[in-house]
């Protein structure tokens, strides 16, 4: 019986000792992602977040991410890890492809590695830099060697991108058939099970249909009752969420790790010097700049890279935290004035690009209302215009300094860029010494702040509307729900 086989019927187990109902007890699980309606046609590895979910359940890789986020085995039944920290051995499942070929090593090997040959060019192929090795050993054993330790390797590996399929053959766990911005899905039946299994498998289990609407259509479903569940809701349609006493189920909040602040595009004129860019970060007051949203457990920040992840020994304060706000704006209110005297400027107008979305004019409201405290008149950017800033919102990947630093990388041309932190961030994947390489993290960080080329605001916000007695959900760090635990009949 297989490893994903075990899971499941424990966990058929725990929920008919909980002896829940569902709210939607029929034969089908229904989910909308918010999103766009092109999510699941998108070809290649750079995936979506609805279209992350769909290749997670139907193409699992090695190991999986569960709903709570941790890292569970998926086609690896098991593994060890070297006491150096710089070998993962992997002992795979007796199972086969979905075209009937045995899984052994070698095949492994080679998808795996022509996933990470595929990822070269985007952030995911820098983080995987940290892989030196990948060996097809006797068997069902494959073992990856790493260029230095890295404790959240585990969680790198259980990436929905690095799925892995042989000839276009998968190990599930499921099965999809995918019909314009709707997926049906169906878990695989287990091998070398009884008959009885198989009954309580058929009869316990459930397939999920998943749709990728806009937020303000998801929100519809959702409270029409057309969906079970509403998942990947962003901070700027938040507002569609009923939060209050008579509301269908209740709003969830995922406490996530990524980026959410300012990308610097247009170094010219005013923000050609970095001086006059941290003037801007130097102005926003974080603290309240979300208050209009309602969220109570918001996470504000001046860094990029979130302290909880930072060896305790080189965390750092946040920026600017001996100066009062008032202070802080005073000081970047006279830098702006310096620089329209010395450049013979009328004044300083800047452009933003915001996605579109029900909360857009709160959020920028909030913030145009910053830049006029200091001097600067900003405007939302015009559909298709080139604008100085964009908002950048997006999840972590793993729980480790390099991925927050790697989003910069000039390799990347995402903008302007900082070639001293590329070169430390590379230097620390060779570094074998923990501390020396989360020295040169730090440092690597302490060149992007210092150039002001993205200005942090705090952690991204994430939600998701569940009816009463959903089962398989639960919030995390990574904002990653798993859809097999939603197959799960409630008893």
């Amino acid at each position: 019986m297989t490893t994903l086989f075990r899971n499941i019927l424990a966990a058929l187990g725990v929920l008919a000792l909980a002896g829940c109902s569902g709210a939607n007890d029929d034969a089908v699980t229904r989910i909308a992602f918010v999103g766009s309606d092109s999510d699941f046609s998108a070809s290649g590895l750079r995936l979506s977040p609805a279209a992350q979910h769909l290749r997670a359940a139907t193409t699992q890789g090695l190991v999986a991410i569960n709903a709570e986020g941790e890292v569970v085995p998926a086609l690896a039944e098991r593994w060890i890890v070297t006491d150096d920290g710089m070998s993962y051995i992997f002992r795979l499942q007796n199972t086969q492809w979905s075209d009937g070929t045995r899984v052994t090593g070698g095949n492994v090997q080679a998808a795996l590695l022509r996933n990470i040959r595929e990822l070269e060019g985007t952030s995911l192929g820098l983080d995987l830099a940290i892989v030196d090795e990948i060996r097809a050993m006797t068997g069902r054993v494959i073992e990856i060697r790493l260029k230095s330790p890295m404790p959240q390797f585990l969680q790198l590996l259980s990436q929905p991108e690095l799925g892995l399929a042989r000839n276009k053959a998968t190990t599930g766990p499921m099965d999809g058939e995918i019909d314009g911005n709707t997926a049906v899905l169906k878990l695989f039946e287990p091998e070398f099970a009884s008959d009885s299994e198989l009954d309580r498998w058929r009869t316990q289990t459930r397939q999920i249909r998943i749709t990728s609407l806009s937020a303000s259509d998801a929100a519809k479903a959702y409270y029409d009752g057309e969906v079970d569940a509403l998942l990947n809701g962003h901070l700027l349609s938040l507002p569609l969420a009923d939060t209050g006493p008579l509301a269908r189920g209740a709003v969830r909040l995922d406490l996530v790790y990524g980026l959410f602040g300012l990308r610097i595009t247009n170094t010219d004129g005013f923000l050609e010097d970095q001086l006059q860019r941290e003037a801007i970060a130097m102005a926003i007051e974080r603290e309240t700049l979300l208050e209009g949203f309602g969220i109570g457990s918001w996470a504000p920040s001046t860094r990029l890279v979130p302290q909880p992840l930072v060896l305790e020994q080189l965390r750092q304060t946040e920026r600017w935290a001996n100066m009062e706000v008032d202070e802080r704006k005073s000081r970047a209110r006279q830098r702006v004035a310096t620089w329209i005297s010395n450049s013979g400027a009328d004044g300083v107008t800047l452009t933003i690009s915001i996605p579109e979305r029900e909360g857009t004019a709160l959020f920028f409201g909030e913030l145009a209302q910053e830049f006029a405290d200091i001097g600067i008149t900003l405007r939302l950017a015009e559909k298709g215009q080139k604008a100085d800033l964009e908002l950048v919102d997006s999840l972590a990947r793993y729980g480790d300094p390099r991925w927050f630093l790697n989003q910069f990388n000039c390799s990347l041309e995402n903008g302007p860029c900082n070639a001293e932190a590329d070169e430390l961030v590379s230097q620390s994947v060779d570094e074998p010494d923990p501390l020396t390489k989360a020295e040169l993290l730090t440092d690597a960080e302490a060149a992007l702040l210092q150039d002001n080329i993205f200005i942090p605001i705090g952690a991204p916000v994430r939600w998701s509307l569940v009816s009463g007695g959903f089962e398989g959900f639960a919030e995390n760090p990574w904002g990653l729900h798993p859809l097999l635990p939603m197959a799960l009949r409630p008893i």
